[in-house]
């Protein structure tokens, strides 16, 4: 699904770049509205899993590859807009760093794969799992959310909750809340459904869109001679070329990969999924957070909620080894994806010609072009490369943590 330069015209990556910008501009702002400094760390780790995803290729018949992208999972554990920034930036370090996708068409990659897949993932998972839940199921979700944004919006709403479920100094929960264990076997279940489920209607919105940009090329531009100066698929070509692997293989990979990531995440890094804090635990529904709770009240409703920089469980590292050491899976899989070939290949696809703005389009040497380090053999190439750019993506946003201000978190703010 990475469109490389010059399948698109300049004035569709144009577009497509220009689209993407309030996209990104209202995501970050969210983020930092939203989301304590001491979780944008998880927004990188969220962003190496994508990276890493990515990068475990499977083959269709006929000699075609795809991979999934994990913008439902992102999304589910840490919001659409944090997905939206995680993916982006994925993007951003495989254009520079490896080539793989385009610098024109970065923008139009980004519009589908962390604007359309993430948000419409994340609207079916949570349709979903409301159908299946009702509406009193999401009470824990609602405090998951509230963590997320962290301090002020989590102190009010344990606040609230207290009345009800008696929350104790010592951050014990008694009443309704206590015996929320029992269905927690069930409450998952839904959540996994919910969120298989969304990941596969997200990341086949994802192709159909990109088979849209794709197809709409020969019917805009053309040359003298009448060929297509860029894709020279319509949209009877490129639509089913794109869905029938997504509603198959690819779908069913994106949905495997975001169960298990997520299921795995949830047990050894709850971080993910809500704002690190500091002392004791708050079990809801059968959902673990920190909390801090006040001996002396505060104004308002007696609940502070510090904030601290969440720490990588070993447990995710080692999954995070594992899945490096196991990417060169990825060079199984002969071919490549459509709508990715090179301009030297694409005669041979059934085209009959190279289009014209592919012999004479936009060039640019990546740094460690297809994942491949020269004198180095190709499969240690793509661990390297695997670990390279996953470390980069957390090297960056924990960066950003450092450079981003503490908020003074308090429930009487």
């Amino acid at each position: 699904m990475h469109i490389p330069d010059n399948y698109l015209s300049p004035q569709t990556c144009a577009v497509m770049g220009a689209a993407m910008v309030p996209v990104w501009v209202i995501s970050v702002k969210k983020i930092k509205k939203e989301l304590e400094p001491a979780k944008l760390p998880m927004l990188g780790i969220g962003a190496a899993f994508s990276f890493l995803g990515m990068m475990f290729n499977i083959p269709l018949p006929g000699g075609t590859t795809g991979h999934a992208v994990g913008g439902t999972m992102i999304a589910v554990a840490l919001g659409p807009y944090a997905a939206c920034i995680s993916i982006s930036i994925a993007l951003l370090v495989q254009a520079f760093l490896f080539g793989d996708g385009g610098i024109l068409s970065f923008g139009a990659n980004c519009f589908n794969m962390a604007f359309v897949l993430p948000f419409v993932g994340y609207a079916v998972y949570r349709l979903v799992e409301r159908a299946l839940s009702g509406r009193g199921e999401f009470r824990s979700r609602s405090l998951r959310a509230a963590f997320a944004r962290g301090g002020k919006m989590a102190g009010a709403y344990i606040a609230r909750q207290a009345h009800s479920e008696r929350l104790t100094q010592d951050g014990k929960i008694s009443g309704p809340a206590a015996g929320g264990q029992a269905h927690s076997g069930r409450k998952h279940t839904i959540s996994t459904i919910a969120a298989g489920i969304g990941s596969y209607v997200g990341i086949n919105a994802a192709a159909l869109c990109a088979a849209i940009e794709f197809g709409i090329q020969p019917m805009l531009f053309r040359d003298s001679a009448g060929n297509a100066m860029y894709c020279p698929y319509p949209l009877s070509v490129s639509v089913p070329a794109m869905l029938i692997g997504h509603l198959t293989v690819f779908g069913a990979a994106e949905v495997v990969f975001t169960v298990l990531v997520l299921s795995f995440l949830e047990k050894a890094q709850p971080e993910l999924f809500a704002a690190g804090a500091d002392a004791r635990l708050l079990r809801t529904k059968g959902y673990t957070q920190k909390v801090v709770v006040r001996k002396q009240p505060c104004p308002g409703d007696g609940v502070n909620v510090t904030v601290k920089p969440a720490r990588t469980s070993k447990k995710l590292i080692a999954f995070f080894v594992c899945l490096i050491a196991a990417v060169p899976l990825g060079l199984l899989a002969e071919g490549t994806a459509w709508g990715e070939w090179g301009a030297d290949e694409i005669a041979q696809t059934g085209a009959g010609y190279t289009p014209s703005g592919m012999l004479h389009g936009f060039s640019f040497s990546a740094l460690i072009p297809d994942y491949s380090v020269a004198g180095m053999p190709s499969w240690i190439g793509y661990i390297f490369s695997a670990a390279i750019g996953a470390a980069v993506l957390i090297i960056v946003f924990k960066l950003l943590s450092l450079a981003v201000p503490v908020r003074k978190s308090s429930a009487a703010e």
